[in-house]
């Protein structure tokens, strides 16, 4: 009964949804009604790393760099770019006829106050800032960026493709200081926002920005022309995935980003669907401690749990089917060139007897875990179950508290006890792309206040990603990260606990999907509008 009055409130809220759509769809020639990972309540790209946020970052925003599907970093927004003899100055121009929604022109002062907020906030951001000795614009359209020692992210960061990427705002918005969030939604990019017409809990509607300039190379990942063949793609909020495949069966949707696993078999036997694989190099999830208060401000009691946990009971509770996971200790993924094993062999192998002894010397005596769990995104509703029963087999306890996935977004960012509102520990996911290498992946960044939440805080695994951030030599940076892993096993920031595949799902008249580490919509096509 519960099932089917959810099923219901989904499919009112869809009707509701086209119904309030009536005016614009009447002019538009197509539309794509897609149903994405979550429900979009934060609009700003910077200030969280949330996945839900970069998809609509990339709908919205430009970058000056972006990935092709080889992993190499392109000009996206510049037209040209040098760099000295001695790499401390770079110099970028950018492209003819870039145009911010409200018809503004882009300029070097915009992408600098964007560059500086960007790396404010980013992990590889963050990094690339300690190098900066100045940014200055030359005219409007090029700018330098002056280094006091030479470092090999500029590129990797300024094109980096996940969560945060460096989008382009006006200097206007760049300039809201870091931690606030912006309240101005100009983009730079091939789709407008339309906040008229957003419902939190029902929808969010994008447009085809008409003056938007592409690049002429074809599309490959992220970079490329952003050609869009789109007049208006809808997001439609279905929390109930079963409600969403009838949806897509029947053609009141088009797309659905992440389908559960487990009604893959039911979309594959439709004549009408087809599933695409948008991200061959997959996600990993992993389980978030903060940092601030106790337990885990203690690394013994951290430890206990690279101990305790291990990786199948958490795939098996979540993806289910071995085709679409992966048991992997690496950090830094399984399959890539950073992928080690080093500090880790005797891990997440469910030690229980190792964990207490952890617990003992930790000096742990009892007090409740606050472990947030998100019940709307099905990719993640199970882990936190999993973690608490095995943090209770080895003497914890645990105070697992339910809430949808943006109520966890922002719940995540306060550093308040957990009694009063914080938390100790959370669980999320990560595209492949963004955990790379020691300074990419967001969660391995130990700066204290200005990791991400969490707030880690290790002089020595700083000195290490710094390390690797200086090192260009591949043979020396492996070296480097095999250390990383080794401190991360002593000072664990994070516990890596599998690594997942999604397809998307969709209906045979969508063709055009782009295979990369984001779910995006240009040189997306559908036929009969």
């Amino acid at each position: 009964m519960l099932l089917e009055s959810t099923r219901k409130r989904a499919t009112v809220l869809l009707a509701a949804a086209i119904c309030l759509a009536a005016p614009a769809l009447a002019n538009a020639q197509t539309t794509l009604h897609a149903v994405m990972q979550s429900d979009l309540k934060i609009l700003d790209p910077i200030w969280t790393t949330a996945y839900i946020v970069r998809n609509y970052g990339y709908m919205v925003y430009d970058t000056l760099f972006a990935m092709d599907a080889k992993g190499d970093i392109k000009p996206q927004m510049v037209d040209t770019y040098s760099v000295s003899a001695d790499n401390l100055t770079w110099t970028f121009t950018l492209r003819d006829g870039l145009l911010f929604h409200d018809g503004a022109p882009v300029t070097s002062e915009d992408c600098i106050a964007s560059i500086k907020r960007w790396g404010a906030r980013d992990a590889v951001g963050q990094m690339l800032m300690t190098f900066v000795k100045e940014m200055k614009v030359v005219d409007a359209k090029t700018f330098t960026i002056s280094l006091n020692a030479a470092t090999g992210l500029m590129l990797q960061g300024l094109g980096k493709p996940s969560s945060n990427p460096a989008f382009i705002m006006p200097k206007r918005v760049a300039d809201t200081p870091p931690n606030e969030q912006i309240k101005d939604y100009i983009g730079s990019g091939p789709f407008v926002f339309k906040t008229d017409e957003w419902k939190p809990g029902v929808k969010a509607v994008f447009v085809k920005f008409d003056k938007y300039k592409p690049r002429s190379e074809p599309p490959s990942a992220m970079a490329g022309g952003k050609v869009v063949k789109l007049d208006r793609v809808e997001w439609i909020v279905m929390t109930d995935q079963q409600t969403a495949v009838n949806a897509l069966k029947a053609g009141e949707i088009d797309f659905i980003e992440q389908p559960s696993i487990d009604l893959l078999p039911e979309i594959t036997k439709s004549p009408d669907l087809k599933l695409v694989d948008g991200n061959p190099l997959g996600y990993q999830y992993a389980f978030r401690f903060n940092v601030l208060h106790k337990p885990f401000d203690n690394p013994k009691i951290r430890q206990a749990l690279l101990y305790a946990f291990n990786q199948e009971d958490f795939l098996k509770a979540t993806i289910g089917d071995p085709t679409y996971y992966k048991e992997c200790k690496a950090l830094f993924v399984c399959g890539m060139p950073f992928a080690s094993d080093a500090g880790m062999t005797d891990k997440l192998e469910s030690n229980f007897k190792k964990a207490r002894e952890l617990l003992k010397e930790g000096g742990y005596d009892g007090e409740p875990v606050v472990l947030l769990q998100s019940t709307d995104l099905g990719t993640l509703t199970n882990l936190a179950p999993v973690a608490k029963s095995l943090m209770e087999k080895i003497g914890m306890k645990v105070d697992m508290q339910s809430m949808d996935w943006q109520t966890v977004v922002a719940r995540r960012t306060k550093k308040d006890a957990p009694d009063k509102g914080g938390w100790n520990a959370m669980l999320t996911s990560w595209v492949a792309a963004d955990i790379l290498n020691p300074v990419s992946s967001a969660f391995v960044n130990a700066s204290c206040d200005k990791a991400p939440f969490g707030w880690p805080c290790d002089p020595e695994l700083e000195k290490l990603r710094a390390d690797f951030a200086r090192e260009i030599d591949p043979a020396k940076q492996k070296a480097i990260v095999d250390a990383v892993q080794v401190r991360e096993a002593e000072y664990p920031t994070y516990i890596n606990i599998g690594q997942w595949y999604q397809p998307y799902a969709m209906r045979k008249t969508i063709t055009g999907v782009i295979a990369a580490p984001v779910a995006v919509f240009w040189n997306v096509e559908k036929a009969g509008g």
